[in-house]
């Protein structure tokens, strides 16, 4: 009977594992504050060409940006300044820190041991910002970007102080 009752909580234990897993969400990529997206400064991104997006600001000296999602980084920009992830239920998201912060060839950002193809789960770091540097020559407003909802209506929370893997969706379907 002993051995039985093992089996089942191991099973109880999976199916939690598994729900825990498919839960779709998308969190905070670190303490900061979602701001107006309407209010960053490149028009690409304060009128969402890309698709659904979301900003935020980070007053810390030094940042680092972790998963919003579970899933797979598609890519990540050797110069830190961006990087996308499939999550898990299929949604494609891009990350961007700051405008015009490419031409920084890299200065102020380092890529944290992930790369194309890399498994990631909510949290796991995956870029460190030098957001003192970087702030004195750009605008370090940093977007989340819904470039493929995979069907899904996503509706982002409004203006207000956020902390680490809080999140950052009022619903999802």
């Amino acid at each position: 009977m002993s051995m039985i009752k093992s089996v089942i909580q191991r099973i109880k234990e999976l199916s939690l594992s598994y729900e825990k897993d498919c839960h779709f969400d998308i969190v905070a990529m670190a303490d900061g504050e979602i701001i107006d997206v309407h209010s960053v400064s490149d028009m690409l991104f304060a009128q969402e060409k890309m698709g659904k997006t979301i900003a935020f600001t980070f007053t810390q000296d030094h940042v680092v940006l972790c998963s919003p999602a579970n899933g797979t980084i598609k890519f990540i920009f050797s110069t830190g300044h961006a990087f996308g992830i499939k999550t898990n239920d299929g949604m494609e998201l891009l990350v961007h820190c700051g405008i015009d912060t490419v031409n920084s060839n890299g200065k102020g950002f380092k890529i944290l041991s992930k790369k194309q193809g890399d498994k990631v789960r909510v949290g796991d770091p995956i870029v460190k910002v030098d957001v003192k540097e970087l702030s004195q020559k750009y605008d370090m407003s940093t977007m989340l970007i819904i470039v493929d909802s995979n069907g899904r209506e996503v509706e982002f929370l409004e203006p207000q102080k956020i902390v680490k893997g809080q999140s950052i969706i009022k619903n999802y379907e």
